[in-house]
């Protein structure tokens, strides 16, 4: 068994002994911490970063007694969460000396912990006793041990396992898609290990289905893209930010997949405003230097907008013709566009669901990106699983779909994960209210009064006029436009531009603006009737604000007396639990636990997820895969 280092709130704590265990776990001594691994111990101030939390953690020393223990925002120092007590792991691949067990055994069987919190009364795994109810740590010590912290599982008849907490990478949260509740055992039965082998048996043969199918497309002859040009280096090194590593290592597994004869076929998981577009324009200039043709994929006529002034900036100082496809063209300007990208002459084109239409023929597409793929319908999805066999497919979203994410939690899909947060960048500030107009009075003035702007959504278009007046009632002196699908493309383009300019105060909008617009200076959010939103349009709603150095604001709003139900309930506590920066892959988890993801892999395989939990499936198909391999 692996120990832990434990630090708890109140209690005293040997400073030197902490900086050499630290070391020995793998950690790097700092000045300031900067990333995962670092620690920094500055008289009563010790930070630490380990790589199995999101952010950092500060201890706070009166004397030897431990004060305060928080997790912190590396960016702005704010307190994001108050601890009574931490759990330390050594760094992955680190083996302290009085260890006796090797590490490596523990690591567009380590749970899912870090994709999922884990709370009183959720159900968890035990690998080897099946689901109960988590209550809780208690301490305590056996005769003659020194007391430590147990992991506290409530099993049926009320019978409870106590579980050491070096032991808790045999505890997963149970995870099943189904909204009534799991059967729970009774500890000391073999009824689970029966549960277990059936499912076992049950996902050998989606194992041996999904391998064949991965074999299948490696022997499909894709494309195999150059090496690096000079000109590609010259353009990556013209990116007007500094990359953060994720940024660069994401764009370096994009490029090798498409250097490899195998069609590409990755998803790129970064939170909203990461820095995904940056990975795409390059991936779509590799394709271009290679005299092959790339279409960008985006759901909604706005972001075709905003990623076509992306890219043409991006590229304008190179040979590389970029266009756009949307209701935003006249008849006039589409003829043009389709015969150009027939002829070659337009090398990087950008559209909404328009790109799929029947009469756009290529010359030689040779990457296709899709932007949220979760935001097309059913007819466009099964056109791009068409194209996924001809060319390199690359997805970017900030909120995978369940098909998608559990499939690249498997192994199955190529996944790139941006998880650093850009240089400045803050967590937006959550507010879940019922609906109160001296609220939205004061939230809209204090952003006005400090230079900023304001989205407030309302997702009906009938009745948006009147809640533009309204508005307009509450607050007289600010500027307020509508914008919404039925508006005239001219008028629609018109109004954003506006916006983007600073022109306007407050846009009231539906959803339209939900994926990807980024303007800087809008910087706080109104959604009205947040209770009839799912999870994840929330997620990249809030993503909307909070794209600059300013701390952001969302509103999400209710109505006074509303009873909700309690799928609504759950999706609103999740906004509010999950405000951190970089929390959008923690929004697809739980995602799939509020609504259900359905019939993932077959009825069959749906009834196994259930029997034994999302979290021991995965290792289950993990191993088994990893044996047939073999």
């Amino acid at each position: 068994m692996f120990e832990s280092i434990k630090i708890y709130k109140s209690e005293a704590l040997d400073y030197n002994s902490l900086a050499k265990e630290l070391v020995e776990y793998g950690y790097e001594r700092r000045g300031a911490i900067s990333e995962p691994g670092d620690f920094s111990m500055r008289g009563g101030i010790i930070d630490i970063f380990p790589p199995t939390f999101e952010g950092p953690l500060r201890i706070e020393l009166s004397g030897n007694k431990v004060e305060s223990i928080r997790s912190f925002s590396l960016i702005s120092s704010e307190t994001l969460e108050e601890h009574s007590m931490v759990i330390i792991l050594p760094k992955i691949g680190i083996y302290p000396k009085k260890k006796r067990m090797p590490l490596a055994d523990l690591g567009e069987k380590m749970p899912l912990g870090s994709f999922i919190d884990l709370e009183i009364n959720d159900y968890v795994v035990h690998v080897d006793h099946g689901i109960g109810i988590f209550r809780g740590f208690e301490k305590f010590g056996f005769t003659g041990q020194e007391e430590k912290e147990h992991i506290v599982i409530e099993y049926a008849d009320k019978d409870k396992l106590y579980v050491p907490i070096e032991e808790m990478h045999l505890i997963q949260k149970y995870i099943a898609f189904e909204r009534r509740p799991p059967k729970l055992y009774k500890l000391g039965r073999k009824a689970w290990q029966k549960v277990k082998e059936r499912a076992k048996k049950g996902i050998y043969s989606l194992a041996f289905e999904l391998l064949e199918l991965n074999a299948m497309r490696s022997k499909l002859n894709g494309f195999m893209f150059s090496k690096d040009t000079e000109w590609q280096k010259q353009f990556e090194a013209k990116f007007p930010f500094k990359e953060t590593p994720d940024q660069i290592r994401s764009a370096l597994e994009v490029k090798k997949d498409m250097e490899s004869k195998k069609p590409m076929d990755r998803l790129l998981c970064g939170d909203v405003g990461y820095g995904k577009t940056e990975v795409a324009i390059r991936a779509s200039f590799k394709a271009v230097m290679d005299n092959k043709q790339a279409a960008i994929l985006v759901p909604t006529t706005l972001l075709a907008e905003q990623h076509f002034i992306t890219f043409k900036n991006r590229v304008s100082e190179f040979p590389v013709k970029v266009e756009m496809i949307s209701r935003f063209r006249t008849a006039g300007e589409t003829m043009r566009i389709l015969k150009d990208i027939e002829n070659g002459a337009i090398d990087i084109l950008i559209g909404t669901h328009a790109i799929l239409r029947k009469d756009i023929k290529f010359k030689d597409l040779g990457l296709v990106i899709i932007d949220e793929e979760q935001r097309f319908g059913v007819k466009d999805k099964e056109k791009l699983k068409k194209m996924r066999l001809l060319v390199d497919v690359l997805t970017l979203t900030a909120t995978p779909i369940p098909r998608t994410l559990y499939m690249s939690l498997m192994g199955i899909k190529d996944m790139s994960i941006i998880e650093t947060a850009p240089k400045d960048r803050l967590s937006v500030e959550v507010v879940v209210s019922e609906y109160d107009d001296r609220l939205i009075k004061e939230a809209v003035l204090f952003e006005k009064n400090r230079g900023g702007q304001v989205f407030f959504i309302h997702n009906r278009i009938e009745g948006i006029e009147k809640i533009a007046k309204r508005l307009l009632e509450l607050v007289p002196k600010v500027k307020i436009a509508v914008a919404h699908g039925r508006i005239r493309s001219r008028e629609l383009e018109n109004i954003m531009g506006e916006f983007i300019k600073g022109n306007i105060d407050v846009l009231v909008s539906t959803v339209i603006i939900q994926s990807g617009i980024d303007i800087p200076n809008a910087n706080t959010l109104i959604v009205n009737r947040a209770d009839m939103f799912g999870l994840a349009d929330l997620y990249q709603l809030k993503g909307r604000v909070g794209r600059f150095k300013n701390k952001a604001r969302s509103y999400f709003l209710v109505p006074k007396g509303h009873i909700h139900s309690r799928e609504s309930e759950r999706r609103l506590n999740a906004i509010q639990r999950y405000k951190d920066l970089g929390s959008g892959f923690k929004i697809a988890m739980e995602d799939l636990e509020i609504r259900g993801a359905g019939n993932i892999l077959g009825l069959q395989q749906h009834g196994y997820i259930s029997s034994v939990g999302f979290d021991l499936y995965c290792r289950m198909l993990r191993e088994i895969s990893a044996s047939l391999k073999a």
